[in-house]
């Protein structure tokens, strides 16, 4: 089709086969990958595919999720009519007799069959390239503004992921390695490092609690998964679930248990090292997409501390900062790294003059990348994540990170969701605000608002387990909660629509999974005078 060194070639694909396929193609020649999952909206892949200009897309029919089958010929269509770049279009199938009508394509794009580019043969010839030539696009969440094209090179990235799956994740030839994930999440790309080591891969489409919670945990039986990874939230969603894996879903061989996309409680650490099996290893993993790996990880060597990440990974000159660039042990800090690691963007793409990347990690401290998570080197080695710095909470000079509020609030089985923002700004200390979603009843909670039970449990909770000057000034009961499409919370999105930011400046909508939950969110603070006048839930 044209595609040689250098050109972007675009995904729209599910979490299979055909993907891999794709990207080790587009990879062989030297062109660039870059993927979205296809549950992401039409603006929120154009607000990223817009600024690569693609020349070739690849997208599948539609997509099964719980049980119910979704076509994507309208989202297909909007990206052939909007990018101008793209010459042709491979369209992947999804289930036969799904009834996806496309229509025809614009003039300059010509649509292809997966099929009959298949049937094409074409021996495999290798393109050598430069160390750092670019292999993949990833992107930032996008909450706040464009997403940041994230480009890394080939050289780096492979010897980071070999690195990462061989002695990190200890993986190799007769291994089947699993992480929940889809192609729009970085972890999908971290997958695929499983390759490297001759590991066995495997692709899982859809949700995974369909059609109940225990539906992964007998794949992983039934397959013989031996490294099962996933995130943070989905273990501790079979924690409160009373799921257990190795009484309900048969034998397994998981010898590790991987979790990463948010901290992981102590609880979270002692259900996943009881519930699955026997010695098995819970591997906590904090890193980005802006790296793809990970800065603080799992040792199969080293002792597993519940509630700690085991250590830096290889290659990580990790640390803490305090406020004046000083490093801190036992105490939080800025996670920072002060060296280069192999995997650091090559650049953000279309940033021309570095602009966008030193704004984006080395303006605070010179010369070193400050990554904005809260983190506590501990003087064994290990670390305990806080949460992302520009959400933490300051009351009366005392700094906590959100990971600790969430820890105790969610622990509760009457909570099903929550959300914690300080409102105070430089001079002003304002309310501290915490918003949940109850486990039960949570489409009435808009009317009826939570009940004085509920309220004075977790008031009394958080005096106990955290401290009395962290009790928040609010507590609200709202339907749902918006998070990032990779499942994320936003908590600084929301803090700036309560200090006044208007929403459309502090959120993207296509940059969320449920953008109607935010907008019953802001109807809920808005009736409770929460919200500043003048910026309506709109």
């Amino acid at each position: 089709l044209g595609v040689g060194p250098g050109d972007r070639v675009a995904a729209v694909m599910t979490n299979s086969v055909p993907a891999i396929v794709a990207f080790l193609a587009t990879a062989s020649i030297g062109a660039v990958w870059s993927s979205c999952a296809p549950e992401f909206g039409a603006e929120g892949m154009l607000d990223r595919f817009t600024q690569i200009e693609p020349t070739v897309l690849v997208a599948v029919e539609g997509y099964r999720y719980g049980g119910r089958y979704y076509p994507l010929n309208h989202k297909i269509e909007a990206l052939e009519g909007s990018l101008p770049t793209v010459v042709a279009t491979v369209v992947v199938p999804s289930e036969p007799d799904a009834g996806n009508q496309l229509a025809a394509p614009p003039a300059h794009v010509r649509r292809l069959t997966w099929a009959s580019v298949l049937a094409e043969p074409a021996a495999l010839q290798p393109t050598p390239v430069a160390f750092e030539h670019p292999l993949w696009i990833l992107y930032s969440s996008g909450t706040t503004g464009l997403p940041k094209p994230i480009v890394q090179g080939h050289g780096g990235i492979v010897l980071e992921h070999l690195k990462s799956v061989s002695f990190h994740c200890d993986l190799g030839r007769g291994d089947r390695f699993f992480w929940f994930t889809t192609t729009g999440w970085m972890m999908w790309n971290f997958l695929m490092g499983g390759l490297l080591v001759g590991a066995t891969i495997l692709c899982y489409d859809g949700n995974p609690t369909w059609p109940d919670p225990g539906a992964l945990w007998r794949m992983a039986s039934e397959l013989s998964i031996t490294y099962f990874g996933t995130s943070a939230p989905f273990l501790e969603s079979c924690r409160k679930g009373d799921i257990v894996p190795r009484r309900d879903a048969g034998p397994t061989v998981i010898r590790t248990v991987g979790s990463t996309g948010a901290p992981l409680s102590p609880e979270g650490f002692v259900w996943a090292a009881s519930a699955v099996g026997d010695d098995v290893l819970v591997a906590s993993m904090s890193g980005g997409t802006d790296v793809c790996t990970g800065f603080l990880g799992a040792c199969p060597i080293l002792p597993v501390r519940v509630g700690e990440l085991q250590c830096a990974q290889l290659g990580a000159a990790v640390d803490s900062y305090d406020e004046n660039g000083r490093s801190v042990v036992g105490e939080v800090g800025e996670l920072v790294v002060t060296q280069p690691m192999p995997s650091m963007p090559t650049e953000l793409y279309g940033d021309e003059d570095g602009t966008r990347l030193h704004d984006s990690y080395f303006a605070t401290f010179p010369d070193v990348w400050r990554h904005g998570d809260w983190v506590k080197l501990t003087p064994a080695g290990g670390a305990v994540i806080y949460g992302r710095s520009d959400a933490t909470l300051n009351r009366g000079g005392v700094r906590m990170g959100t990971a600790e509020f969430y820890r105790v609030i969610e622990a509760l089985p009457d909570v099903a969701d929550s959300l914690v923002v300080d409102t105070s700004e430089l001079g002003r200390e304002g309310e501290l605000v915490l918003l949940v979603v109850p486990a039960t009843d949570a489409s009435t909670v808009a009317t009826s608002g939570l009940s004085e039970a509920t309220v004075s449990q977790l008031r009394q909770v958080i005096r106990d387990q955290l401290s009395p000057r962290h009790v928040p000034n609010r507590i609200i009961g709202v339907p749902a909660l918006p998070h990032t499409i990779n499942g994320k919370r936003i908590e600084v999105p929301v803090r700036k629509m309560l200090l006044g930011t208007p929403i459309d400046r502090a959120v993207a909508a296509s940059a969320l999974d449920r953008p109607e939950a935010l907008h019953s969110l802001l109807e809920v603070v808005s009736a409770d005078g929460l919200l500043p006048s003048g910026n309506p839930p709109t």
